[in-house]
């Protein structure tokens, strides 16, 4: 995805750092080419309605949308869009109307960069999950030369996988697995085979700790460890 970030000086101390208006573009398309738009709204009726019905009038194709409390204003709304890449001609009315019409706080993905500008970037923890679903690769977008490309089940288990990242937030318990019988003997022959290479390939601190994770995080040649266990150790004082 192409994608350039705006934000405009009302959305609070941490986005007015970079300055009236900031942009920035990823030349990393994906495959369905979509652009990316993030508004915020006051929490009142006929809100939102009032924005779909400019993206109709507009022919504006709304591909995808997300929706949660505004981190920076209790009585807004965030809106996460996607919008089909066609509506790209239209986009800079549609973020003027918005803003200065309907009062939208607007972060808007672009093509557009300015070279005297800054990036956006993440500066919490919190704010990698509005990101999260464009990073992530489901199943059912593997390229044709992937060896699981023809697997049915091997890309029907890789989206388990993905659906569990994509939903997972910031703070939530990680998600346990329910590992299948053939997972646990694959993981079982890699297992047997690396640890007995860990004496002569491995340094001193991994052969430190790794007792330890054997003891506290279910590390067997029969056992696939959770994340949350491991998450949970890493997090000890006397570990780190």
């Amino acid at each position: 995805m192409s994608t350039a970030v705006l934000e405009n000086p009302g959305l609070g101390r941490k986005l007015s750092d970079f300055g009236q208006e900031t942009s920035y573009i990823e030349d990393n398309c994906n495959q369905n080419g979509a652009i990316s738009l993030i508004f915020s709204l006051k929490e009142e009726v006929g809100a939102l309605a009032k924005v779909l019905r400019l993206f109709e009038e507009n022919d504006i194709n709304l591909t995808h949308i997300e929706s949660r409390p505004s981190r920076l204003k209790k009585d807004e709304y965030e809106f996460f869009t996607h919008l089909d890449k066609r509506s790209l001609p239209a986009l800079t009315n549609i973020i003027k109307i918005l803003r200065h019409d309907i009062g939208a706080t607007v972060h808007e993905l672009s093509r557009d960069k300015k070279k005297d500008t800054v990036p956006w970037f993440p500066r919490t923890i919190q704010e990698l999950d509005r990101f999260a679903n464009q990073i992530l690769s489901y199943g059912a977008e593997l390229d044709a030369d992937h060896p699981g490309f023809k697997d049915p089940v091997y890309r029907a288990r890789r989206k388990q996988f993905a659906d569990i990242a994509y939903n997972y937030r910031h703070g939530q318990p990680i998600p346990r697995v329910e590992y299948m019988e053939e997972e646990k003997k694959t993981w079982g022959t890699v297992f047997k085979t690396l640890k007995s290479l860990y004496k002569t390939h491995a340094c001193y601190e991994y052969n430190h700790i790794f007792p330890l994770l054997e003891k506290y995080c279910g590390f067997h040649e029969d056992n696939i460890p959770q994340l949350e266990d491991v998450s949970q150790f890493l997090q000890i004082p006397a570990v780190l």
